[in-house]
């Protein structure tokens, strides 16, 4: 096992002897849980595929015994994942962020209440209405955790309110919450819920949820801290006061048995040795392609964070993480001319016309492709109302402002001027 690896995945040690809370966060994602091989000198850590370990005695084993409780690759991994979230201590990796999600909401126990933001994610909202509601009793508050006022949010808030569940920015209309206020408010009541971000959309390079005050921050893998589309995953990280929360979640983990191959564990952390290098790309290439939709006469509204535009751009910037305001500013983008900073790699417009000018930009683009997901290094581009958010009624979607022409972009890695070539092209075909 790695030397930067506790037994119980929480990466509380060292990589390569040097205390990981002295390294930059490139480094940490490239060392913290891969260090040299003890064994054979091996620079990349082994794929470990074995179910069960072999023990001296009954009970005298090298920290593994069966594999759905414990692999040398998932505790690595691990490790890197609870080094990257800024504040973290204790990461727990899962087979699906769907997985993550259920494990979650399966350890609020009977007959729970919670409040989620009410532009929540598809499949976690499908899951808090037709699974735990009706298989657990679980009662959720869907609440506009945006522009809610402080008063508003406290009375939402029951006895039997266990946790809050914010994603920040939304999906797919990036609405933002101002995390630290939710974290008071819900920390200062005497029901004292959990606070729980979605951090999938920024990933821990742009923001990190726990220094904000969450108490649990939750990733689909498969997204921006893999990257590269081959892999579906998710994750749980929690600060180290919370070590209590994490054991629970952990015992579940292994219970349920929604755990990770070794090899997609692998491939995760291979991905994450690139994150800081793929978020300063997919950051910049959105902000030139959303900069472009700005000006172009075909699209009616542009939603991206980092616009200088954008009404929230002030919370965008004071709500990033230390070491992507420190990227950003290296930039001098904020005080440019048309100002506007990278914001992760997500953007969402509305295209002039309807729905079928969506689809006829969605079937025109040659490098964006149309698929669901996000977060790879190639370009995708979708159409929430009938793909992403399809299980949301038609009702609530209209409300949260999820119509037919609304399109949204997970900007890639490849040149930004071939990318904005290929969005001005289809924008000329869909709206003629």
């Amino acid at each position: 096992m790695s030397p930067s690896v506790t037994t119980n995945g929480t990466g509380t040690g060292n990589a390569n002897g040097v205390k990981k809370s002295h390294l930059g966060f490139g480094t940490r994602a490239i060392h913290v849980g891969s260090a040299p091989s003890k064994d054979t000198g091996a620079v990349i850590p082994a794929i470990s595929l074995s179910t069960t370990y072999k023990q001296d005695a009954i009970g005298v084993h090298k920290g593994f015994e069966y594999s759905r409780s414990g692999n040398p690759n998932r505790d690595a991994f691990e490790a890197t994942l609870a080094s990257l979230e800024s504040g973290g201590a204790h990461g727990l990796a899962f087979s699906s962020g769907s997985a993550t999600t259920a494990t979650v909401l399966q350890s609020l126990g009977p007959a729970a209440h919670i409040v989620s933001v009410n532009d929540v994610y598809g499949g976690t909202f499908r899951y808090m209405n037709r699974v735990a509601a009706e298989n657990q009793g679980l009662e959720t508050t869907f609440l506009d955790l945006e522009t809610a006022d402080d008063e508003t949010i406290v009375a939402s808030i029951r006895d039997n309110t266990k946790l809050i569940w914010i994603e920040s920015p939304t999906n797919p209309t990036l609405r933002l919450i101002d995390i630290a206020r939710i974290a008071g408010l819900a920390h200062s009541h005497p029901s004292h819920p959990l606070v729980l971000v979605d951090n999938t959309f920024l990933s821990p390079f742009y923001s990190s949820p726990l220094l904000l005050g969450a108490d649990i921050v939750l990733h689909s893998l498969t997204k921006y801290v893999n990257g590269h589309s081959d892999v579906i995953m998710g994750a749980l990280i929690l600060p180290e006061h919370h070590a209590a929360v994490a054991e629970k979640l952990r015992f579940l983990q292994n219970a349920i048995g929604a755990v990770p191959s070794p090899y997609d564990c692998w491939l995760a952390q291979r991905g994450a040795k690139t994150l800081h290098l793929r978020m300063k790309a997919h950051g910049t290439n959105a902000l030139a392609i959303a900069k472009f939709l700005e000006r172009s006469p075909h699209v009616e509204d542009v939603i991206y964070p980092g616009l200088a535009s954008h009404p929230r751009n002030d919370l965008a910037y004071t709500s990033l993480s230390p070491h992507a305001r420190k990227f950003i500013d290296s930039l001098l983008l904020k005080e440019s001319e048309d100002g506007g900073f990278p914001y992760g790699g997500m953007i969402s417009f509305r295209i002039r016309g309807g729905e079928k000018e969506a689809e006829k930009f969605l079937t025109s683009t040659r490098i964006f492709t149309l698929a669901e997901s996000l977060g790879g290094v190639e370009s995708l581009a979708e159409h929430p109302a009938r793909m992403t958010h399809g299980s949301i009624p038609e009702a609530e979607r209209a409300i949260l402002g999820i119509g037919g022409n609304l399109i949204r972009l997970s900007v890639g890695v490849e040149d930004v001027d071939d990318l904005i070539r290929d969005v001005e092209q289809a924008l000329e075909i869909a709206v003629q």
